[in-house]
């Protein structure tokens, strides 16, 4: 049996939008999509609703799960497709979900301002502790879709990547693109007064190569080559958050690691991570790997 795509939804623009992709997604791969409205406040609002004469937030709830059902059949009616109302709090529902889910799906905003802020936080708090890949859905609609653009994958630490690696070949497979995959390098910020010029090439040079020692590495636990997806290589010197942010701009899907370390249910997400997850141009997702 397949493990389901879920996707966190609140009627919310953004959550449209993680439905729209999502949609795609379970297609490419031949999913089943569930859709979640998760809230603990309808027992509260539903007493607040006998006074008000307004919809209950059961209610609403249930209707927005309803009309993002209906907006995911329209969209490809060959993905299975089923909705529920949680009781819970958005966190632990969609951690929970994530326990059998072959990825989770959130949006980047919310309603209000206020909603924005208590979203993005959900999203972050999700992607720093779910144990499957998170994908957060932002960016402009041309690079939501990313029909025709490159899956990017960021590789850090070769522990934190495995996962990653695989779940980035696999995307880029499915969606015939090309996986481009970065290492960023720096060298030591100091620079010693009257050290010859050829000696800084020499720094140069080693920690290149370095990087790109460890890019060889970690893109040599792909799977066997299939013929036709292409895999390019590149390292580039600079802070690591700039070097993917940078090319997140031509980029349909940006993936990047993060380590998960048995017993430590707390955020777990590193700063690279957490950057790419509020600026990037695209879609964004964190894949765990356990340590």
């Amino acid at each position: 049996m397949d493990l389901p795509l879920v996707v966190g939804v609140d009627g919310s623009d953004s959550s449209l939008r993680a439905v729209d992709w999502a949609v795609d997604e379970a297609a490419l791969h031949g999913l089943p999509l569930r859709l979640i409205y998760a809230s603990r406040w309808e027992r509260y609002e539903e007493a607040l609703a006998s006074y008000t004469g307004c919809p209950s937030g059961e209610v609403v709830a249930e209707h927005i799960v309803a009309s993002c059902v209906e907006r995911a059949r329209l969209g490809s009616p060959a993905v299975r497709v089923s909705g529920e109302v949680l009781p819970d709090d958005p966190v632990s529902a969609l951690l929970r979900e994530g326990r059998e889910a072959f990825a989770l799906v959130t949006g980047s905003r919310g309603w209000s301002e206020l909603a924005e802020t208590l979203l993005g936080s959900v999203s972050l708090a999700v992607a720093a502790r779910a144990v499957c890949p998170v994908i957060v859905v932002r960016g402009p609609e041309r690079d939501r879709r990313g029909t025709g653009r490159p899956v990017m994958l960021g590789v850090g630490h070769l522990t934190h990547d495995a996962a990653a690696v695989r779940f980035a070949y696999r995307e880029a497979r499915v969606r015939g693109a090309e996986l481009h995959a970065i290492r960023a390098w720096r060298r030591p910020a100091h620079v010693q007064p009257g050290r010859p010029l050829l000696m800084h090439e020499a720094t140069r040079l080693l920690y290149e190569e370095r990087a790109t020692t460890i890019l060889d590495e970690a893109l040599g636990r792909l799977p066997g080559d299939d013929g036709e997806t292409v895999c390019r290589r590149e390292v580039v010197e600079g802070p690591a958050h700039r070097v993917l942010l940078a090319a997140s701009a031509g980029a349909g899907l940006l993936v990047v690691g993060a380590l998960r370390t048995p017993g430590d249910s707390g955020p777990q997400l590193g700063r690279v991570a957490h950057a790419v997850l509020h600026h990037a141009e695209c879609p964004v997702a964190v894949v765990p790997q356990r340590g």
